[in-house]
């Protein structure tokens, strides 16, 4: 329940000055402050002026001070509310830790940014009677509804449990290693967990240098925990196993139970029930070329209206996943569970099974598929003058790739393209011409930092890492999207219908600050006060364009951005420059998009499979879940290229490669490979023996004698000193001699001092994490 909005403690809320003609009363920071603190779920600019009952040049007033609280880094801008930075949102997902004193439940955020100066909260689990299924104990994982201490002396945070999560306790992943003495060992690929042993009689038939799951159960005579081999997942000499470790290191479900996969096999084909006929339209598929699934078919033509000149029509048609997929059935629930599909480079880990995400739902070529289509009209400028949608039973025409599709349109057709060139596949780039603009005049942030893939031979191995070019029918797809995305959102607020939006909110000022400090580096300047928008951020790209500092200025610029998330409340979308937008496109994949549909049938009268009130209700919890489970696949992904990048080079130590530098801490520098794009660390105590200076401004390392040093985005050359696939762990000796840095390191007041070897990490290893934000 939320909180009852009230002013602090003591406080009568004063008479309006409309009614005392006195000047109009306003509330202290302090009192303010007290206000966020203690509602944090209702702590708009709006709700603040309500509570304390002030009007007219009051409000004025009151926005002042709210401006000076956030320049002074006092308050933060979550969705539509304001909250004390560092301080836990009003749904999280919590690990219970321990009792206290009274035996009462204490817990920490499942979640705390690695970079946070501070260590994550303790909050206390409020008893509730109303708690269903297992009692929750310690070891346990929760998604809580926080609520900030109003007593100083109390605790700064409790929480009510919403719902247990399932979680997996006391589970320790490792390599089971048999040492010349006889012993068996396991190595935890969790690098900080100390060794285990194992005894002889508990191997469950595993085998030296198996990757397995262990119980830890008690300390054994040399010290050391003993260990229960609980699981075996695979011989680690297999690539393959690489990215079974972070499935397990990260909790992610993969196994569907036999409920879900018996409730999948009974689905039967939807039906014309509540449908258009759509099955004449040419509606075509354009995917990646190994693509299983295909969840989004396109098709375009010019408007016969006189009244719009130059316009056109286009229409995106998605995956009816709803049709399929009942609220709280138990497809249902292991859909919430999971939150979307998780892609490595070896596999694929969905969210549906295969008997909905590759058949029922897959638009196959010439099959009859329900799908949820947006028909949108666009003037010649590009700008969005309708839409409509409808629930269909479609036929895709035509299963193209990317590259299939580009080539056709650059005058490469074959059998499949060839037909249907004129008749298809030119209004479609006809059409996304006249999107491009409308996307042009929109400006959404354009970062350049192309993406590599990894490529693997039929045995699972490392053949190469590309960077896959970026064609007009990638972007085609992708605005097409973009716009039927903007335009569930716009029905669904138009018909005040719950729903879950794709948030992105603007950067934080203090990530502004830094930004425009180390700018001021390069005689770039970044307006301070006025709301950034993202075309500001373009202006300094585009000025940095083709020279040295390009990919520098990017990764400090994706570095400064905020990362999105999915909410009820809607604060618009920054990064696209969009006041409207829900992930509509990708239900088979994402759990987000399957809530949207439910809410356009719903809302649109469209049919039986629309959104319930329970679903309403439960929104935030909903969207807190899907926001952490995107967030678990992110670093599961990236975890996985790290340990197969690592496996790939475990054969070439002592090798020189080149780099650039991709994050610089206290600690030391991390480089990216320029061939594979994976990160190593250096750490300070090999850099030599000057005193090292640490600019988190100017991101660099600067010798506190010589004044040279290295900063982010120097192209360095590094030999490779150690490689631990298992950890994904690559270390590096720098090559390449350290140069002049910007003269502001030594004096700026964020610079630190560090001695030689002062900052060493555990086996000076990287474990990833030094990208930048999705």
């Amino acid at each position: 329940m939320a909180r009852r909005i009230s002013p602090p403690k003591g406080k009568k809320r004063p008479a309006s000055s409309a009614d005392t003609g006195r000047e109009p009363y306003l509330p202290g920071r302090e009192e303010i402050l007290q206000f966020i603190k203690e509602n944090p779920d209702r702590a708009g600019k709006r709700d603040i002026a309500k509570a304390f009952n002030l009007k007219g040049d009051a409000r004025i007033g009151l926005k002042d001070i709210l401006r000076d609280l956030a320049d002074d880094g006092l308050v933060e801008k979550r969705a539509k509310r304001l909250a004390v930075p560092g301080s836990l949102p009003s749904v999280a997902v919590l690990d219970i830790t321990g009792r206290d004193g009274d035996g009462g439940l204490i817990a920490k955020p499942a979640e705390w940014p690695a970079d946070h100066e501070d260590r994550p909260p303790t909050v206390f689990i409020r008893a509730s009677r109303n708690q269903k299924g297992p009692t929750p104990g310690v070891g346990d994982r929760v998604l809580a509804r926080i609520f900030q201490g109003a007593d100083p002396s109390g605790p700064a945070y409790t929480a009510r449990i919403i719902k247990r999560i399932e979680h997996r306790k006391d589970a320790v992943l490792g390599v089971l290693r048999h040492l010349d003495n006889g012993e068996w060992r396991i190595e935890p690929v969790e690098r900080r967990q100390a060794e285990l042993s194992v005894d002889p009689a508990q191997l469950n038939n595993a085998k030296a240098n198996d990757l397995v799951e262990v119980e830890v159960s008690k300390i054994g005579r040399y010290g050391l925990a003993l260990a229960r081999i609980s699981q075996i997942i695979g011989s680690v000499a297999s690539e393959r196993a690489l990215s079974m470790i972070a499935i397990h290191e990260h909790e992610i479900p993969h196994v569907f139970p036999d409920s879900v996969i018996a409730e999948a096999e009974k689905a039967k084909p939807a039906t014309m029930a509540h449908r258009e006929d759509w099955r004449h339209v040419p509606l075509v598929t354009i995917d990646p070329a190994d693509a299983k699934d295909h969840d989004d078919a396109v098709c375009a033509e010019a408007d016969a209206d006189e009244k719009n000149p130059g316009g056109f029509i286009a229409t995106v048609a998605i995956a009816d996943v709803a049709a399929y997929i009942t609220p709280g059935s138990a497809l249902d629930r292991e859909a919430l569970k999971r939150g979307n599909s998780v892609y490595f480079p070896d596999r694929v880990v969905p969210m549906l099974p295969e008997r909905i995400s590759n058949d029922l739902c897959s638009l196959k070529e010439l099959v009859d598929r329900p799908a949820l289509a947006v028909r949108m009209t666009f003037g010649a400028d590009g700008r969005k003058i309708s839409h409509t949608f409808h629930r269909i039973m479609m036929r895709s025409h035509a299963r193209l790739s990317y590259p299939q599709a580009q080539a056709a349109i650059d005058g490469a057709t074959d059998e499949k393209t060839a037909p249907i060139l004129d008749s298809i596949l030119k209004p479609l780039w006809a059409a996304y011409a006249v999107l491009k603009r409308g996307r042009d005049s929109r400006e959404p942030l354009e970062l350049d930092l192309p993406e590599k893939k990894i490529l693997l031979t039929p045995e699972g191995k490392v053949d190469k890492v590309v960077i896959p070019p970026r064609l007009d029918a990638h972007k085609l797809i992708e605005e097409f999207m973009i716009q039927a995305n903007v335009a569930a959102a716009e029905t669904l607020e138009r018909k005040r219908q719950p729903l879950i939006f794709r948030i992105h909110d603007a950067p934080s000022l203090a990530k502004q600050e830094i930004l425009r400090e180390f700018l001021r580096t390069l005689d770039i300047s970044l307006a301070r006060g006025a709301e950034l928008r993202p075309n500001q951020f373009n202006h300094i790209l585009k000025r940095v364009e083709g020279s040295e500092q390009q990919e520098l200025v990017n990764q400090v610029v994706l570095r400064s951005q905020s990362q999105a998330e999915y909410n009820p409340e809607n604060i618009g979308h920054f990064g696209l420059n969009l006041q409207k937008y829900a992930h509509f496109t990708s239900p088979i994949r994402r759990y987000a998009d399957l809530i949207v549909h439910r809410a356009l049938i719903a809302a649109l009268a469209l049919g039986p499979d629309g959104i319930t009130h329970k679903e309403e209700e439960d929104l935030p919890e909903i969207a807190a879940l899907i926001s952490t489970s995107e967030r678990r696949a992110m670093a599961a992904e990236r975890d996985t290229v790290d340990r197969l990048i690592a496996h790939h080079l475990a054969g070439q130590v002592g090798s020189s490669f080149q780099g650039r530098i991709s994050g610089v801490t206290k600690a030391g520098l991390f480089v990216a490979l320029a061939t594979y794009g994976a990160d190593g660390f250096i750490p300070i105590s090999t850099l030599g023996d000057d005193y090292y200076l640490y600019d988190e401004t100017n991101h660099a390392l600067s010798g506190e004698r010589s004044g040279k040093g290295f900063r982010l985005g120097d192209i360095v050359d590094v030999r490779l000193i150690e490689a631990l696939p298992v950890a994904g762990a690559l270390r590096f000796e720098m090559l390449t001699e350290p140069h002049a840095v910007p003269s502001g390191v030594r004096s700026h007041h964020k610079a630190k001092r560090f001695a030689r070897g002062s900052q060493k990490r555990p086996g000076g290893f990287s474990r990833g994490g030094r990208r930048g934000k999705g």
